[in-house]
């Protein structure tokens, strides 16, 4: 089951906690945490994990089997992570991706990772390692977007894309789309988005000192 921007406005209001609003928040850094159903891999889709890259937290916050991946800040050069939202309306405002470093090996050949969360009508986490696209559809259990931080929870499954990818490498002898693979947990945290006339007032304020230094 994938979740809509309608069932996840849902859950973020019965989630939801008093917080000062900030206006426009940023994620910039933090991780996400894992938790694999390995043997159901290992059993539907003969997928073995054989190991993991350097950077990657182990053990995550979901268990001693979870593993977590750091959260990308805005500034970097090649995966940026875009996800902001306004406090004041999560529902209408959230948008971007958040990324990730790291990847995970399985059967000593098949690598994925620097993993982006993205929405297309639904929460997908998709590969940006191997070029295998998405991997995952993520069911939203939870969310709690604040000003200071932003929490989610989910279940993994087996994205259309995914299993197909399954079937013709001869790993999976059954169509697995959908099935619920694994939990994730994301644990950002935010900054303050300044908005357009700060900046702007910023601007006037570095002239000013320019012109102040040149007399």
């Amino acid at each position: 089951m994938r979740l809509n921007r309608t069932a996840i406005a849902l859950l973020v209001a019965g989630s939801a906690t008093t917080a000062a609003s900030a206006g426009f928040v940023q994620t910039v850094g933090g991780q996400t945490n894992v938790l694999l159903d390995l043997a159901l891999l290992q059993a539907a889709a003969n997928l073995q994990l054989t190991g993991v890259s350097d950077g990657v937290i182990t053990p995550g916050n979901l268990g001693a089997n979870s593993v977590a991946f750091v959260i990308t800040p805005p500034s970097s050069s090649d995966l940026p992570t875009t996800f902001r939202y306004d406090t004041d309306d999560f529902f209408g405002t959230f948008s971007g991706s958040i990324n990730h470093r790291g990847s995970i090996t399985f059967n000593n050949a098949v690598t994925v990772g620097n993993f982006e969360i993205l929405f297309d009508n639904g929460f997908k986490v998709a590969d940006r390692v191997g070029g295998l696209g998405v991997l995952f559809d993520v069911a939203i259990t939870g969310a709690a977007p604040t000003a200071d931080t932003f929490s989610a929870t989910g279940n993994l499954l087996v994205s259309s894309n995914f299993a197909s990818l399954l079937l013709q490498l001869g790993l999976a002898q059954t169509n697995l789309t959908g099935a619920d693979v694994g939990d994730a947990s994301i644990e950002g945290f935010n900054s303050v988005v300044p908005a357009p006339g700060a900046i702007a007032m910023l601007g006037v304020a570095a002239v000013l000192g320019t012109r102040r230094r040149r007399r």
